[in-house]
């Protein structure tokens, strides 16, 4: 079962430059520096059969393969021993040699253990013939040279895999997720930001299939990790809201919609699961998980600073919007230049009774709804935007609004209890204590016991868990009043 997000639609007036980049590059890679590997590999197989090295080799591999899965417990190498019997029985000897060369474990098996495995005579000329062949050839194929080899992490490596493919099917379909994926975080993050996003998840997803992986000489290529992590990202930008998902499953497709990131373990479990249970199937199950887990861990620590959500990308592009909006909204703005303030109000009320869901026109409203804060609509309006902001989890900004309101508008109509309750509980998630002992003293002078209660012993645990120990005491004696009174 294949499950995608589907929210947002491409603006082909505002290309997604990265992700197209990044698709594009993948491409030229896997044509002009991957496309020698087959004239490389048939070279090796060539002189791999004229060297008669399979003779000496495929008991081998049978033998190590029975041997890893007897005593190594890698029952999913299983199909892999049944497949090479099946090649042997049929003479296919050129996939023989391939299946050989390729396997980087059993070629260091062979180093390990050439004194063991066969005469002196054998072992002199398997050495001289195969290590020569490695070199010449192996070695400097595309996965070999720039994949990811857990035995041997490097930096270049940990950036270079992701841009190489194992052939036509995994290239195109990772481009395709990719581009369906790329293009919604790049709007969300900004060009910059989502190519070092990027690269980081596929660094993160690279070390974490090294971690399940140790020693291991078998490389990981491919943008698949990368791509995970840009799966993870994009449920973590929409967090708990709505949005909508393709799935696939057999021959039938449809859609629905589900909060965000209710996703994310779905996906998570799937990988774990397959990465346990689903055998030897070449798929990097871990580089998924990885990747997943890098994307949306990257947005929860850094969703507030540097990875913050680009305003614009919840409101929509203008270009999105349909021709009566845009003609309405050019109009407000026209009379908000002119300064018809009345004039922009009425305009910008009206598109709000169509569109209410259009952030923009409520924060219009507000600023005009500012001029005259002695009027009940400044109280109304701050109101609902420090409710946006945190339905869009800005916090900062509802305090901010928070703030303002006290300064302009709170000697005219003050703000109810709950308004302060929010914004102390804001302002101790983001450690703002300051805002938090103020929000509280607006709170008590609101006149609501309850909250005021609730809130205070709120404050005695979160100054505890700090040690900010004169300051827990003193709402402890405050609460103390209280229970009193």
């Amino acid at each position: 079962m294949l499950i995608i997000p589907a929210e947002n639609t491409v603006n082909w007036k505002r290309p997604p430059w990265v992700t197209l980049g990044l698709m594009l590059a993948c491409l030229l890679v896997f044509i002009l520096y991957q496309g020698r590997d087959p004239a490389r590999l048939e070279q090796a197989v060539t002189r791999y059969l004229q060297d008669d090295l399979l003779t000496l080799e495929a008991p081998v591999y049978e033998d190590y393969l029975e041997r890893r899965i007897r005593f190594g417990q890698e029952t999913g190498r299983v199909h892999e021993l049944q497949r090479f019997q099946t090649l042997r029985e049929q003479d296919e000897r050129g996939w023989q040699a391939v299946t050989l060369l390729l396997d980087r474990d059993f070629y260091q098996y062979l180093l390990a253990n050439r004194d063991l495995l066969w005469a002196p005579a054998e072992r002199d000329r398997w050495q001289e013939q195969r290590v020569a062949l490695d070199e010449a050839y192996v070695q400097k194929l595309s996965a070999q040279a720039l994949g990811l080899v857990p035995a041997h992490l490097t930096l270049h490596t940990l950036i270079s895999y992701q841009f190489l493919h194992g052939g036509w099917g995994h290239l195109l379909g990772n481009l395709l997720f990719l581009f369906l994926l790329g293009f919604t975080v790049e709007k969300a993050l900004g060009a910059a930001r989502f190519l070092v996003a990027y690269l980081l998840c596929g660094i993160l997803s690279g070390l974490v299939f090294a971690a399940f992986s140790p020693g291991s000489l078998t490389p990981l290529v491919g943008a698949s990790g990368a791509i995970s992590g840009l799966m993870g990202m994009y449920v973590a930008i929409y967090g708990l809201r709505k949005i909508r998902f393709f799935y696939f499953l057999g021959v039938y497709f449809n859609y629905f919609r589900a909060p965000a990131l209710a996703l994310l373990p779905v996906w998570l479990g799937k990988e774990i699961y397959d990465y346990w249970f689903a055998g030897a199937t070449g798929v990097a199950y871990m580089a998924h998980a990885g990747g997943l887990l890098a994307g949306a861990g990257l947005v929860g620590l850094f969703g507030r600073s540097w990875l913050q959500v680009r305003e614009v990308f919840f409101e929509g592009p203008e270009q999105a919007q349909d021709a009566r909006f845009t003609a309405g909204y050019a109009q407000a703005m026209a009379s908000l230049g002119r300064m018809e303030f009345d004039l922009a109000r009425r305009q910008f009320e009206a598109l709000r009774a169509h569109y209410p869901d259009r952030p923009i026109l409520l924060r219009h409203l507000y600023q005009l709804a500012k001029l005259r804060p002695d009027l009940p609509a400044y109280r109304e309006l701050a109101r609902e935007w420090m409710a946006e902001s945190l339905k869009r989890q800005q916090p900062e900004q509802m305090i901010a609004i928070w703030q303002e309101f006290l300064g302009q508008g709170e000697a005219h109509h003050p703000l109810a209890p709950e308004d302060h309750n929010r914004v102390l509980f804001a302002s101790l998630r983001l450690d703002q204590f300051k805002v938090a002992e103020k929000a509280f003293e607006r709170l008590r002078s609101a006149g609501d016991p309850v909250l005021v209660r609730e809130a205070c012993r709120l404050l005695v645990q979160e100054f505890e868990k700090r040690q900010m120990e004169p300051k827990a005491r003193h709402y402890r004696q405050q609460l103390q009043a209280l229970d009193a009174g």
